[in-house]
């Protein structure tokens, strides 16, 4: 299935490792590592880019970006290319003086790392530092539109039409290390257990790591959201978990565990959803909530 931007937690895990190892440092600079950026974008720090205080304008909301999709969904996006929808724009605001998700935020993350690894690529990085040690065989980053069989699929719905199977309909390369992973949910919980259980790196950068900002993750997570470096805090009347949510079309993805790793919870949906679909987005929150209460061993609420 399409974990979405639950992908943008496995950036986290690749730059926090760097960090961890002396390779990269959590103030190092765009316009270092990465002089053929926009200049506008030289003075972002990789730990603003990590809990979306960057100011980094999201090219998923340019008009560039969503004609391209349109017109032609399952074309081949370059890290380069996806950068170029935004090269242009000036940053949203002062790096550091507010919140904002943004999905280039991650695209740039993925790009401190690789160039801090001599250019070794970002597919070859998670491989080496995350899928390898947590034992995550059946993730991968993908640069087209299949996914191995079987899959979930993932539906757009629309009544009265029926659901229209949407699996395999975009190229995930245009969303790369935003939203472009496939894994299955026992992956996903063997993952945010070696993440949160400091498999990845020492205590001190987790400590690091656990420096939340206000801010939702998109779509919202169950309870009360929080931004750290590539993870957010979910603060539920059952307990506090940490993770990430994810949306893209067809599928819906909340997945965290507990800071020692020893619990975690997947919940998935496969269709998109997000706050502007009333109803059915509260169910499945609810459903999020009522998953970490079962993860925690903690009966729900009312």
């Amino acid at each position: 299935m399409r974990i979405a931007s639950v992908s943008k937690a496995f950036s986290g895990a690749v730059a926090l490792s760097l960090v961890d190892r002396g390779r990269l440092g959590l103030n190092d600079k765009v316009g270092a590592l990465l002089p053929k950026l926009p200049s506008a974008w030289a003075n972002v720090k990789l730990r603003q880019a990590l809990n979306h205080t960057s100011g980094l304008p999201d090219y998923t909301d340019t008009k560039k970006f969503q004609k391209s999709l349109g017109k032609h969904p399952r074309k081949f996006l370059s890290p380069s290319d996806i950068i170029d929808f935004v090269r242009g724009e000036p940053l949203d605001f002062t790096p550091g003086t507010k919140y904002h998700y943004s999905n280039t935020d991650n695209i740039v993350v993925a790009m401190m790392a690789r160039a801090a690894s001599q250019g070794r690529p970002y597919r070859r990085l998670l491989h080496s530092i995350v899928y390898r040690p947590l034992g995550l065989h059946r993730t991968t980053l993908p640069t087209g539109f299949l996914l191995p069989r079987p899959f979930v699929h993932g539906y757009n719905v629309n009544p009265p039409q029926p659901p229209e199977d949407v699996s395999t309909d975009i190229s995930v390369s245009g969303a790369w290390a935003s939203g472009g992973i496939q894994s299955t949910a026992a992956n996903l919980n063997r993952f945010f257990r070696g993440y949160l259980g400091r498999r990845l790196f020492a205590r001190a950068t987790q400590r690091r790591q656990f420096q939340f900002v206000e801010g939702n993750s998109d779509p919202p997570g169950p309870g009360s959201n929080a931004a750290g470096l590539g993870i957010f805090r979910y603060r539920t009347d059952c307990g506090t978990v940490y993770g990430h949510t994810g949306s893209f079309p067809g599928y819906t993805q909340f997945a965290a565990a507990t800071p020692n790793g020893r619990r975690s919870v997947t919940v998935s949906a496969n269709e998109q959803l997000g706050p502007r679909d009333g109803e059915a987005f509260t169910a499945l929150r609810h459903a999020d909530l009522l998953a970490v209460c079962a993860a925690l061993g903690r009966e729900p609420p009312g």
